[in-house]
């Protein structure tokens, strides 16, 4: 597996991720116009017009196949991280927040990050040290939860209550 900047190029790719899992997780929890506004925004042209403004991404492969996405925008806001199911519980997901984390520090960033989580990520954003930073939200019929992280990320996330791991992040 390998963690790369993520260019024009994979626009298709991205959209094909983030759209599927969010059709999965995110969407039962929205209104039918809330779904369809947030597909919408993940559409390949949405995110084509994402990456022409400044938002970066990175993604995730696996044997040239792109399982894995993280999306910033102005260097604060963690705007999407998705792993495929066929590809959870491999720490790919925390690797490629440190990726996005690193990228914003040496753009300028000093620590500072929120995110709009959905319900099903909750937990996941928990255990990188993200904390709640009011109400959960309906915005136009999208539920989400905004998060804010203001110190440095936690060690990797134990994987089993047997194994604890204290390798720091990749």
């Amino acid at each position: 597996m390998r963690i790369r900047l993520a260019g024009p190029g994979d626009a298709a790719a991205i959209s094909r991720v983030v759209r599927s899992l969010s059709a999965q997780y995110i969407a039962p929890d929205c209104s039918g116009d809330g779904a369809a506004t947030l597909l919408g925004s993940m559409e390949v042209k949405a995110i084509e017009g994402y990456l022409s403004s400044g938002y970066r991404y990175h993604v995730a492969e696996d044997q040239g196949a792109v399982v894995g996405v993280v999306g910033t925008r102005d260097g604060r806001h963690l705007y999407h991280l998705f792993v495929l199911d066929s590809h959870k519980g491999r720490g790919i997901g925390q690797a490629l927040w440190r990726v996005a984390y690193d990228a914003c520090l040496a753009a300028g960033n000093r620590g500072e990050f929120t995110v709009n989580s959905s319900r099903f990520a909750l937990g996941f954003y928990r255990k990188l040290g993200f904390v709640e930073a009011g109400a959960e939200e309906n915005r136009n019929g999208v539920v989400s939860i905004p998060m804010r992280l203001t110190e440095e990320p936690k060690p990797t996330i134990e994987r089993n209550a047997r194994k604890r791991s204290t390798r720091p992040f990749p």
